[in-house]
């Protein structure tokens, strides 16, 4: 996808980020990129003075591709026949729902300048996750399937080189040298058979990772491992403070934050404890404490909100919160590569070794006996 920005505004030496809907049709959800993206670029238009809606007509006169220029015409001639700017977000049907409440909610209040800063943090912090967590899943899979590459090769093509030579010296590979020529053999006459089942499990994680029941359960599967329930409270914990420090910056009241913060969740176990954190809310209890009590934060992260109370910058305390459970959570993703890349390549080298040196050993005994 191409990128923009506005006339003038480039740093240079910087990428630009890249254009909601570049490149494609409205209708399809824009990433977090893409997102964090328009709405800093409507955080610089906002906080320089210039209206919503012109910012968008700078924008769309900048813009690139035809699918952008039709993508900000549209919100532009919204904008103009109903003078708001987030119905004028709904009406393209690529922008997720919670965006458009916050921006309607800064157009209530005033605030829609800090608003689009805080949705473009948001959306960056969330960007941030979702690399981190594609890394951490997807470079020990790639790794692996190497592993199993290399594996194949040696066993299918490598072995029966080997073999041949055992033959021209009168002699057959016998014990787990023959163990694994047969190996070979069953996968060559069987590779149909092999690249169908491999392609029906892939079939099969896709399926599960592409619907919701599906996602689900994989969800339940891996939560049976301590590593991964640490995890996921950190993540859910990072975009519940997240939330909490974008709709307070909103001009919501605390009570309507945590509603809203509430609503947004989508990990149940951690939606428990918001549910008894907001039932302690509601019967008057001190919000610092309740957080520590029904383990949504931590000790020290409770306490920071109490500081953060007691001197009225509760949301930027909880904006802190959520950037340290970030790091918190690259550092964990981080360690995980640092720890399964070495043991994969341990793994590999072994494997490889053993099959090599179990030809070797009994082909150099041969050959000094000659």
């Amino acid at each position: 996808m191409d990128d923009f920005y506005m006339a003038g505004t480039e740093p240079a030496g910087a990428d630009a980020p890249s254009s909601p809907g570049k490149g494609e049709k409205a209708g399809r959800a824009l990433t977090a990129s893409e997102l964090s993206a328009f709405c800093g670029q409507m955080a610089i238009v906002l906080k320089a003075g210039i209206s919503a809606y012109e910012g968008i007509t700078i924008m769309r006169d900048d813009a690139e591709s035809s699918e952008d220029h039709a993508l900000l015409a549209k919100i532009a001639e919204d904008m103009e026949l109903q003078g708001s700017f987030s119905h004028a977000l709904r009406s393209t049907g690529v922008y997720p729902e919670y965006l458009i409440h916050m921006v309607e909610i800064g157009e209530r209040t005033g605030n829609l300048d800090t608003v689009m800063k805080s949705l473009e943090d948001h959306y960056e912090r969330e960007e941030n996750i979702r690399l981190s967590t594609r890394n951490a899943v997807f470079y020990p899979l790639i790794l692996s399937a190497m592993m199993i590459a290399v594996i194949i090769v040696l066993l299918v093509q490598v072995m029966p080189v080997f073999n041949d030579v055992f033959r021209g010296l009168g002699t057959e590979m016998t014990g787990f040298p023959a163990f694994l020529m047969n190996v070979g053999n069953w996968i060559r006459t069987y590779s149909a058979f092999f690249l169908i089942v491999v392609f029906a499990v892939m079939l099969v994680i896709f399926i599960l990772y592409r619907t919701s029941a599906g996602r689900e359960a994989l969800r339940r599967f891996a939560r049976r491992f301590r590593s991964v329930r640490r995890s996921d409270h950190a993540l859910a914990a990072c975009r519940f403070a997240g939330a909490m420090s974008m709709t307070l910056s909103a001009g919501l009241t605390p009570d309507e934050s945590l509603e809203l913060a509430i609503k947004l969740n989508e990990d149940p176990d951690f939606g428990q404890k918001l549910d008894r954190l907001s039932a302690d809310v509601a019967e008057g209890k001190g919000f610092a404490n309740s957080l520590y009590k029904n383990e949504v934060f931590t000790g020290i992260y409770s306490r920071m909100i109490s500081i953060g109370q007691k001197t009225g910058s509760i949301d930027q305390v909880m904006g802190q919160v959520a950037d340290m459970y970030q790091d918190e959570i690259d550092t964990r993703l981080g360690n995980r590569l640092a720890t399964l890349e070495p043991l994969l390549v341990i793994v590999m080298s072994v494997v490889i070794g053993a099959i090599l040196l179990s030809v070797m050993f009994p082909l150099l005994g041969i050959m000094s006996s000659i």
